[in-house]
């Protein structure tokens, strides 16, 4: 019996011993490319923040220079190392490494911007049971700090942004003066979605975390600068992660409750989220109405609503009680300020290339217009564009008013989040609005599946076909979808399966009438915004003398202004020698409102008193913008302003 009981322990101690000597698999190479540039991407930039670490913050520059030794190790080891668990402490180590350079950006250069400073102001001025809306504070925007200019000839003095960063700014006005309180919530809220978004991935993905989060010295210095954009995307990073995932079985759970709030949280923080919200909600319905049904994928949807509104309610109770309008106004205001044209999309065919618009309102229409045609896309063709969802939305602001990068910038690693974890195949059994026009009827379900309502018999058992490998974003579905897996596949003749999704496939004839609707549903966004840049500038002007303080300078710019519309105008005049916009110049002369078919003389003071001509090689552009309607016209004055001789 002793015996038997030896031969038999005996098999089992060789064979664990074979199983614990088994070799770990070496990591893929696209691993290693994808580490290896995580950890390069952390250079760029930070040559600048040691260099002025090194003149008053020695400490700073001295752990500066440690994550540079930092960063040629993990060089080293990403490409030398033999073992997948090994390569990611190599991740690890870079992430740590690039939180360690965002943290020292923060203490070297967390001067801000005009946002990170109304931001701290409003955080001020709710710790005093001051009011923050509709309060503008002049004395925060002096020579470095830059402002928005409307058409209407002011500026945007005012906080115009939810209340949920001074609310976390409030109990951090002890770091000091100045927007140090502001930039510090911004910059942990950065560092703080990059290591939930690191963690969140699968593995061999988790360095495109670092590298899009902090690398390229792009998104810290977005943190730096107190954006209250950075704090919605951070927010936005764990509903995004396996959001088509949300819900599934018509459960929301622990997980989705968590991420309806923070859904909430995201939309009280900044007004981006607004516009990602519409395909995140769209997009899971029509996941669970594939799954579930209309009516279960409907409740679904409305339970996320209804945590992500009491969220969102919750955290701007106290405005909506203390000042309603103003706090109403305020949350609105990027969308009614009427800030004047900036950004790279299309409102630089008006403002650089041609000599103005009279019709920039167009610009506006058109960016609302395309962005309700996306979404009625998306909702169309769902399981082609569902990956899209986060990239999508952020399209609208290239016809915009306002189309400056930093809007699809901060919201990369939302692209990121999507991309690794949200694939095609979580869409194949979406539900898709289909009108016969965009269906009819399928060649492949008339040639395989029989006419009769009964499958034949087949004397084999059932043989699926190849199942795709698996990808990181299916990974963490396999207790959720042992359910939907009976149903995924359907029975054919010969005891045949098919895949769910295949028996719904679009009719190949069908394709022009989805181009065709397609093209209907982006027609008007695109009309728009040629009617806004076919404009015709309104005024024309002509620079009629030139006051000259120093040979440099000029005090005093006389105009010759003409009303060539039939709308009377009141023009707000500047000068601009690039991309941005200028402080307005002061009417010292000339009429408030220039009546239609009129030609006044205007006499314009340039701020400071004096205008310092530039370089010979800059371009000088005289602009006048008016506020109803919306217009802009311009002229080259640099041969005018010029002193000769």
């Amino acid at each position: 019996m002793q015996t038997a009981e030896n031969t038999l322990v005996v098999p089992v101690r060789r064979t664990r011993l074979v199983v614990s000597a088994a070799p770990e698999p070496p990591p893929a190479q696209w691993h290693r490319v994808l580490t290896l540039l995580a950890d390069i991407s952390l250079f760029i930039g930070t040559r600048d923040v040691w260099a002025k670490a090194a003149t008053h913050r020695l400490p700073v520059a001295a752990v500066i220079s440690v994550c540079y030794a930092s960063i040629l190790v993990c060089g080293v080891l990403a490409l030398v190392v033999r073992r997948t668990r090994s390569l990611a402490r190599v991740d690890l180590c870079v992430l740590l490494t690039g939180v360690t350079l965002a943290v020292c950006a923060w203490m070297t250069l967390h001067t801000g911007s005009d946002e990170a400073l109304l931001t701290t102001q409003a955080a001020k001025e709710l710790v005093a049971g001051h009011p923050v809306y509709g309060q503008p504070w002049p004395w925060l925007f002096g020579h470095s700090v830059a402002l928005t200019p409307t058409v209407s000839g002011g500026y945007d003095l005012t906080y115009g942004y939810p209340p949920l960063e001074p609310l976390l700014t409030a109990p951090l006005l002890w770091l000091g003066h100045g927007a140090a309180p502001a930039t510090a919530v911004s910059t942990g809220a950065l560092v703080t979605g990059a290591v939930v978004l690191w963690r969140m991935l699968p593995v061999p993905w988790r360095p495109a975390a670092t590298m899009v989060c902090l690398g390229f010295a792009m998104l810290p210095t977005y943190g730096r600068l107190g954006y209250p954009a950075i704090l919605a995307m951070a927010l936005l990073i764990p509903v995004v992660v396996r959001w088509p995932q949300i819900g599934a079985g018509g459960r929301l759970g622990a997980a989705g409750m968590t991420r309806a709030a923070l859904l909430g949280a995201a939309c009280a923080a900044q007004q981006l989220p607004w516009f990602l919200a519409p395909f995140l909600l769209a997009g899971i319905y029509a996941v669970r109405r594939g799954e579930l049904g209309g009516r279960a994928a409907g409740l679904v949807v409305l339970r996320i609503t209804g945590v992500a509104a009491t969220v969102w309610l919750l955290i701007n109770t106290y405005f909506i009680v203390s000042e309603p309008r103003a706090w109403l106004s305020g949350i609105a205001l990027p969308l009614t300020q009427g800030a004047v044209l900036h950004g790279q999309g299309v409102l630089g065919i008006s403002l650089y290339y041609t000599n103005g618009s009279d019709r920039l309102d167009w610009y506006s229409h058109a960016s609302m217009l395309l962005a309700a045609g996306l979404l009625a896309l998306f909702v169309l063709f769902v399981r082609r564009l569902g990956p899209a969802a986060t990239v999508l939305p952020w399209c609208a602001f290239y016809l915009a008013t306002r189309s400056q990068d930093g809007y699809y910038l901060m919201m990369t690693p939302l692209w990121l989040a999507a991309a690794v974890t949200a694939s095609q195949t979580e869409f194949v059994r979406a539900w898709q609005p289909r009108p016969r026009l965009l269906s009819g009827p399928s060649p492949l379900s008339a040639s395989l599946v029989p006419r009769q309502a009964t499958f034949a018999p087949s004397r084999r058992p059932a043989r699926p076909l190849a199942a795709p490998a698996e990808s990181p974003s299916t990974s963490s579905t396999r207790t959720s979808g042992r359910h939907a897996e009976s149903t995924h596949r359907t029975p054919l003749l010969h005891g045949q399966t098919l895949p769910a999704g295949a028996l719904e496939r679009e009719d190949p004839r069908r394709r022009p009438a989805r181009i065709a609707v397609a093209v209907l549903l982006l027609a008007p966004a695109l009309a728009s915004a040629a009617v806004a840049a076919t404009g015709t500038p309104p005024l024309r002007m002509r620079v009629a003398a030139v006051r000259h303080a120093t040979p440099v300078t000029v005090s005093r710019l006389t105009l010759t202004v003409s009303n060539t519309g039939d709308t009377p105008l009141a023009p707000h005049f500047t000068l601009t020698m690039g991309q941005g916009m200028d402080p307005y110049w002061t009417i010292v002369r000339g009429p408030a409102t220039l009546p239609a078919h009129a030609t006044a003389r205007y006499e314009l003071r340039p701020p400071g008193g004096r205008f310092t001509i530039p370089r010979p090689s800059v371009r000088i552009r005289l602009r006048a913008f008016t506020g109803s309607p919306q217009t802009l016209s311009s002229t080259d004055i640099k041969q005018y302003v010029r002193r000769t001789g």
